[in-house]
């Protein structure tokens, strides 16, 4: 598979290999070089989260009901604000 290396030195690596090696974005790639050999090895796969695997990380202690509709950013960015001392 022949592939063009760009002005910043970045090549696209092939879909086929990417699949086969289960690369994904944030996969650290470590290369060596053996006389003119360029030797890629996947040191680190990372595996793709969804929103929903965040459910539950962030609880709101205030008493009460709330809606997400009623929820405005702007508002709580303020009122943190107002918290710092």
């Amino acid at each position: 598979m022949l592939t063009t290396v760009s002005d910043k030195g970045q090549v696209v690596i092939p879909v086929e290999i990417r699949r086969r090696l289960g690369i994904t974005p944030g996969c650290q790639l470590d290369f060596s070089l053996e006389g003119h050999v360029i030797h890629a090895e996947v040191k680190r796969q990372v595996t793709q989260t969804t929103a929903e695997d965040g459910f539950g990380m962030l609880v709101c202690t205030r008493p009460g009901k709330r809606r997400l509709a009623d929820f405005d950013v702007a508002l709580a960015m303020r009122e943190t604000n107002d918290d710092r001392p």
